[in-house]
């Protein structure tokens, strides 16, 4: 519990029940404050308590629709900034436009680095966010960043559903779906004591389609797909079946920290060899989402903690 009083938790409309969760945590009430639209689109926000001097955390995903919950976001911290709050912490579980953080082809934009840029001349302070697509993009902001990882989440989950008093990790296998996501494997597959095998799909020659190549062994092995976040989950899928039919897997788990879960992803994933897909909540489901297959953990607590630190001044290592 926080013993201060001058700490204040906003949100905006992205994931609120998230704040919610957060704000429970720490034992302090929401903020009062509204974030809506006018009639055109324009994003207004409204503080109902003073923030003069406080420390102030601002609780927003910038997820789908990307760009509203982006401005959102930048019109919250222009409000607090100018009401003289003490320091301004933008709290964003997921990051949107992380994935665009480099130039693949001539005259690409990098979107990561102009969002940074944006959120820095808003006002902000500081920056606490969870599994950033591409951990370089911490250096494309002028202020701190507190980069939480979900890996931990997820090795006490495996770990609780497989222990190792009754199952034999010998039998088990964590998997990058693809050559990017080799590191942020070969870590969790560490720490869950698991070895560790990589799908690389390459295409031959133009217009032949690609052919998908396991690395390492998985024959009658139970296998965890790690990756960070699952978009359309052509990926993912893909790399499950070949898994199954190529490399002959038993089971094939999936796990990634945000679902964007767009277009035709729940209909991949139901047709998918994948039994269960554990995500973190920084990413509300949509509502009336197929669930079946989809796991949720909370990762709330675990911002709390962070919060508590930061605000604190103390050092958020120990949540690594």
């Amino acid at each position: 519990m926080i013993a201060f009083d001058n700490i204040k938790i906003f949100c905006g409309n992205s994931n609120p029940e998230f704040a919610s969760t957060v704000c429970q945590e720490l034992w302090i009430p929401m903020g009062k404050g509204t974030v809506h639209k006018f009639a055109d689109g324009e994003a207004s926000v409204s503080l109902e308590e003073t923030v003069r001097g406080s420390d102030v955390f601002l609780i927003q995903s910038t997820c789908k629709p990307v760009n509203d919950h982006l401005m959102e976001l930048l019109v919250m911290i222009d409000a607090c900034r100018r009401a003289s709050a003490g320091r301004i912490t933008a709290v964003i579980p997921y990051f949107g436009y992380a994935r665009q953080d480099r130039k693949a082809k001539s005259r690409d934009p990098i979107s990561a680095k102009l969002v940074a840029n944006m959120i820095t001349a808003a006002g902000a302070d500081r920056v606490l966010t969870m599994d950033l697509h591409a951990s370089q993009i911490q250096g494309f902001f002028d202020i701190p960043v507190d980069h939480l990882l979900g890996g931990p989440t997820f090795v006490n989950y495996f770990l609780s559903k497989f222990p190792e008093d009754q199952f034999n990790h010998e039998d088990f296998v964590v998997v990058s779906p693809d050559v990017g996501s080799v590191s942020r494997a070969r870590t969790f597959a560490a720490k869950v004591h698991m070895g560790l095998a990589i799908v690389d799909k390459r295409r031959p020659k133009a217009n032949v389609c690609e052919v998908m190549n396991v690395i390492g062994d998985v024959k009658d092995k139970i296998c965890i797909l790690y990756d960070d976040l699952v978009d359309t989950a052509g990926s993912l899928c893909n790399a499950a079946k070949a898994l199954v039919e190529v490399g002959g897997a038993k089971e094939v788990y999936a796990c990634a920290t945000h679902g964007v879960l767009s277009g035709p992803a729940f209909d991949r994933l139901n047709e998918s060899p994948i039994k269960e897909l554990v995500l973190l909540n920084t990413i509300p489901l949509p509502k009336n989402a197929p669930t079946s297959k989809i796991k949720m953990l909370d990762v709330a607590p675990v911002f709390a903690r962070a919060i508590e630190h930061v605000h604190g001044g103390t050092s958020i290592a120990d949540l690594f």
